[in-house]
């Protein structure tokens, strides 16, 4: 078991298996040492686990619960993409963040913090990253939030 996945059981976080894509595009693109995660929901056991407006249907801690989700997703994705290793991870490159509100809320950056917290949660210092956070009028499937990641990952070994 890597330092990882010891953080991850510490962290009481068992990795989902990704759902696969349901449209024309694949849930992650390696390109070299660049893994690229599409866009993940906040789906938990098959559903999505926070829908509607934050800021009106979904309070803040609800939408930092919901991207925290969707970073638990994207680790899933990351596991099957590093085929299962974890510690192939180098550094967290970059988060980005869409937030399902009104044209008044102005919170954006609060709610990612759910994704970018969990990160450097689980991997320390290379789970730092660059971010955006943008407010949107709608996410697929009436989501309140969707998180899309890119990392740097070493080759496996052969």
């Amino acid at each position: 078991m890597t330092s990882i996945d010891q953080r991850l059981a510490s962290l009481k976080i068992t990795l989902p298996t990704p759902p696969q894509a349901v449209a024309n595009y694949v849930p992650y693109v390696v390109a070299e040492n660049m893994l690229v995660i599409s866009g993940q929901l906040p789906m938990k056991d098959g559903e999505v686990a926070f829908k509607g407006k934050v800021g009106q249907d979904v309070s803040l801690e609800d939408g930092q619960a919901a991207a925290r989700q969707c970073a638990i997703n994207i680790l899933a994705q990351v596991k099957v993409a590093c085929e299962g290793d974890l510690s192939r991870v180098k550094q967290c490159v970059r988060l980005g963040g869409f937030v399902n509100c009104g044209p008044d809320f102005t919170d954006q950056p609060k709610v990612l913090n759910g994704a970018s917290d969990l990160m450097v949660e689980v991997f320390g210092d290379i789970g730092r990253h660059a971010r955006a956070a943008v407010g949107v009028s709608s996410l697929p499937l009436g989501a309140a939030v969707e998180v899309e990641a890119t990392f740097l990952i070493t080759p496996p070994l052969s």
